[in-house]
């Protein structure tokens, strides 16, 4: 599963205006934000978080070799530890990219802290962010089994959070427009190659040209890319390291 890295890399050329700022609400940003009690958006920002990050953890609790009960508990404990004890103060931008920190974390705690939320466990939820944990195992299942490191599944489930969070935004920037159908035929068009794409077969379930398909299909990269380096921007340091995170997410998804 990959998306084109030639699509995903290449650099704006088209006039529309991104529909949303480069530094959007999410990841360096909500972790800002959720530093700041004073703030009425912090608990928030504290939500959004954990429900953007849950998975990609629990892959790496599961690869760790605990249990699926056992990888609940930890994960649902860890984002409960987070809030009890605002370890997300600690994160400091300038250091590099959030995933980084955020594994790192977990790390600790599971090398620190894991002997306490097994004592607690089960003992109530304490943590105020509700994780559809009911649905992780299912999709733990659905990954290949493979020989793939307990960092590099959670770097795989992050890339694929990240390629998910972009098609879903992109998803309902077309259905605002109305063009809902127009999006959910022409996405396959983000996979593979251009030269490849059946233009022709598209227009006629369209009711469109193949010419007014390929135009189409250029936006629909155009807003993509734009929206893909956005999301990722929010995850590093600064602007100038997009590109290094977006191959390096890349050569995760390829692996």
């Amino acid at each position: 599963m990959s998306i084109s890295t030639q699509t995903a890399s290449a650099g704006t050329t088209g006039k529309e205006a991104p529909r949303h700022p480069v530094f959007a609400t999410t990841h360096w940003s909500l972790v800002l934000s959720a530093c700041d009690k004073s703030s009425p958006q912090s608990a928030e920002a504290l939500e959004k978080l954990c429900r953007a990050c849950w998975y990609p953890l629990y892959a790496y609790v599961r690869r760790r070799g605990y249990s699926p009960e056992d990888a609940q508990d930890l994960t649902q404990e860890f984002f409960a530890r987070l809030l009890e004890k605002n370890w997300i103060a600690h994160a400091d931008q300038s250091r590099g990219r959030f995933r980084s920190f955020l594994l790192l974390v977990m790390k600790r705690f599971l090398a620190v802290e894991w002997h306490k939320a097994r004592a607690q466990k089960r003992e109530g939820n304490r943590c105020c962010v509700p994780l559809p944990l009911d649905t992780a195992e299912t999709r733990y299942a659905n990954e290949p089994a493979g020989t793939a490191t307990p960092e590099q599944a959670f770097e795989k489930q992050w890339a694929l959070t990240l390629l998910e969070t972009v098609l879903g935004r992109l998803r309902a920037d077309y259905e605002q427009d109305g063009k809902g159908t127009l999006f959910a035929t022409l996405k396959p068009c983000l996979l593979g190659r251009r030269e490849s794409q059946p233009y022709a077969e598209l227009g006629a379930a369209l009711e469109m040209s193949e010419g007014a398909v390929k135009v189409a299909v250029h936006r629909l990269r155009e807003r993509y890319r734009e929206r893909l380096k956005a999301e990722i921007a929010n995850t590093v340091a600064s602007p100038a390291d997009v590109d290094a995170e977006l191959r390096h997410l890349f050569r995760v998804l390829a692996r």
